[in-house]
């Protein structure tokens, strides 16, 4: 699988790089339709890491748990 993805991690990700995720927003045309996806990663392992991969509305719900602290 190529890399092609553009990934970026949190704001809040130390300046060391450690225990931090990476995300990438793709845009993909699938049966005359947009099918958009986010892409997860560890950071420690960069390209050769396990991905994941969700639609918006399940990552949007995940920060929004996230954001509460729980």
């Amino acid at each position: 699988m190529s890399d092609e993805l553009s990934w970026f991690k949190s704001s809040y990700s130390d300046s060391e790089g450690s225990a931090c995720l990476e995300v990438a927003h793709s845009t993909n045309e699938f049966s005359h339709s947009i099918r958009r996806t986010v892409h997860v990663r560890d950071s420690k392992l960069g390209a050769r890491s396990p991905r994941f991969t969700v639609p918006p509305d399940a990552w949007s719900a995940f920060l929004a748990y996230a954001s509460l602290g729980a």
